[in-house]
């Protein structure tokens, strides 16, 4: 399938004549660990591209590793070649790039709606549980919140320090929630804010978090789920690039300080069918407590994919609103499944549970397979928080424990996907081997 279309063809031209000073375009796509791939595109061929041009790169791009580096998994990559797959161009998601010294653009590509969509492709496993769920009658409207932290640009031997105060030219170590925290690093998050807003993002509130140099952007709820997820991947490639250019470093990265709360990626989830009505309201919501077991009782299993690398699993507990174990609550931050207080109309799901650096096409696709199996099983939910805040069930707590968990569930092998789930597996289960193979000072401090 080409990706020619005539609004396509249009958007890059109105593109070129709004920034005709623009000569190159990054077409960019998500892989496994949540790390943009692509290349660097001429003006006029991207308009070959959308006008019918086939546009290929390396399938096994998908599977790069936290480095960037390729592992033995299965049939691919040291096994198949290096095969080219196409790619298609992403409407809508052509826009300039602010935050480079030279005039550049960007715009996602994905091989979902391609003769042979790549079954490990994140937005690609997105997609296909969204058109299962739509033959079913079910349209998901999704909102992101994202939280990270701003550092010093210079790090100390390696390791982060405080972003300065730009009145007073201290370090920001003071974790609160006050409001003038917003105003003294206004320049930068205005400029994270005004720029994702260039991307096409709907940005809503922004906090000042509880840690040092932490915030939390949120955006508008989306009625096209993809779309939903495509602005939480921009928005963190945006804001790392203001950050750079303000003299900062933004990171989404999980647990930057042991002492201080990490950073989460929270996704609030309704139901609606073709009508309009939200389903999880009907029947005095006994569709969304079915929908909160269904979620609960895979969260175990999803947890390479809500806490994706070894420094995720360090945010688990010991802090503030980051729960230790599967649980559900009314109005409760402490809880993985929070039901924030709303009216009928717009009675949802906030997941609490991932990480900010999780991948978020594939974090939306759990949490939609876990509401979906919850509405098909009809289990009742263990008891919520406020009623017993010992409530709750277990889940793996590291890597290879969660690996295992994982790999041979039936409802996810089915409903995300037998191939995506063995080569998700295998790539967290390689990206944690090679972490280890390190022995750091601690290590020599220790044992030496």
């Amino acid at each position: 399938m080409k990706s020619h279309s005539p609004a396509l063809l249009a958007e890059v031209r109105t593109f070129r004549q709004q920034h005709p000073d623009v000569r190159y375009v990054d077409l960019i796509a998500l892989d496994i660990p949540g790390h943009f791939y692509g290349k660097r595109y001429p003006i006029e061929m991207l308009e070959k591209v959308a006008a019918g041009s086939p546009l290929k790169l390396p399938q096994n791009a998908v599977l790069l590793g936290a480095q960037g580096g390729l592992f033995n998994i299965g049939d691919y990559c040291f096994n198949d070649g290096d095969p080219d797959a196409n790619r298609r161009l992403v409407p809508g998601t052509l826009k300039p790039v602010s935050w480079e010294s030279q005039p550049l653009g960007q715009m996602l590509i994905t091989s979902d709606g391609t003769e042979a969509p790549i079954e490990f492709e994140p937005r690609e496993v997105l997609a296909k549980v969204l058109e299962r769920l739509r033959h079913k009658g079910i349209h998901p409207v999704v909102a992101f919140e994202l939280e990270f932290y701003l550092f010093d640009k210079k790090l100390d031997h390696g390791l982060p320090q405080f972003a300065r105060d730009p009145l007073s030219d201290d370090a920001d170590d003071q974790p609160n929630l006050h409001i003038e925290r917003l105003s003294r690093f206004s320049e930068v998050l205005d400029d994270m804010a005004q720029t994702a807003r260039d991307q096409g993002i709907d940005i809503t509130v922004i906090t000042a978090e509880l840690g040092p140099g932490q915030f939390e952007i949120n955006f508008g709820h989306q009625d096209d789920s993809l779309r939903a997820a495509d602005w939480a991947a921009l928005f963190c490639r945006s804001t790392r690039g203001v950050a750079l250019k303000q003299g900062y470093r933004a990171s989404f990265m999980a647990k930057p300080y042991l002492q201080f709360p990490g950073s989460g990626m929270h996704v609030h989830v309704s139901f609606y069918d073709g009508a309009g009505n939200n389903l999880l309201a009907a029947h005095q919501q006994q569709p969304l407590r079915h929908a909160v077991a269904g979620c609960l009782e895979l969260l175990p299993h999803c947890m390479p994919i809500f806490a994706p690398n070894h420094n995720a699993f360090r945010r688990l507990g010991g802090t503030v609103n980051a729960a230790t174990r599967a649980c559900w609550g009314f109005e409760d931050r402490d809880a993985c499944v929070r039901i924030p207080e709303s009216d009928p109309r717009n009675l949802r799901i906030e997941h609490r549970l991932a990480s900010a650096d999780a991948n978020p096409y594939l974090v939306l696709a759990a949490i939609l397979v876990g509401l979906e199996h919850g509405l098909e099983a009809r289990q009742e939910p263990i008891a919520p928080l406020n009623e017993d805040r010992t409530s709750g069930t277990d889940f793996p707590v590291e890597m290879l424990d969660a690996v295992r968990a994982m790999q041979h569930q039936p409802v996810l092998r089915d409903k995300l996907g037998a191939e995506f789930v063995d080569v998700y597996c295998e790539n967290k289960r390689q990206d944690h081997l090679a972490f280890q193979q390190d022995i750091n000072a601690r290590e020599y401090r220790w044992f030496l």
